[in-house]
């Protein structure tokens, strides 16, 4: 299971044209699983993020949370965080989960995210999708589950 995080003022999803999520202050994440991922690295993965200190306090410093600043997040599946470009130039994806244990495991994360305390919007599943997004900082960061980060 594959997260990158990326810190925003603001972010919305559209699909054809119509938002169907979007944040103020927060975080966008691009969700990916995995063959072999399971419940559980979903759930880790949700709580590590929810806790994760990469906002700043009075002083400046990354020191606040996504739940102490009582931000949103806008998470989108994004299957291409899979990919394998060991062979040419054309992009391989037989890393990223099949549609069906991917669907379940990306609406597992929201669902645990949202027990986090976390306010949760999200993409359409297997759409296509136009992400928005005002980066700030910008923070971008990658996380993979704790079963393959060792």
């Amino acid at each position: 299971m594959k997260a990158l995080l990326q810190r925003v003022s603001e972010a919305r999803v559209e699909v054809e044209g119509d938002a169907i999520g979007a944040v103020g202050r927060g975080l966008v994440i691009l969700f990916c699983a995995e063959p072999g991922d399971r419940e559980a690295d979903a759930e880790a993965m949700a709580r590590k993020i929810a806790k994760l200190r990469i906002f700043a306090d009075e002083a400046g410093k990354m020191n606040r949370s996504l739940i102490d600043v009582g931000g949103a997040a806008l998470a989108v599946s994004q299957f291409t965080l899979a990919a394998d470009l060991s062979r040419g130039n054309r992009p391989g994806f037989s890393g990223a989960a099949p549609p069906e244990l991917g669907e379940a495991l990306y609406r597992h994360f929201c669902a645990q995210l949202a027990e986090q305390g976390v306010t949760v919007e999200t993409g359409r599943f297997g759409a296509e999708m136009a992400v928005h997004l005002v980066n700030d900082g910008p923070v971008t960061i990658w996380i993979d589950s704790p079963s393959k980060s060792g």
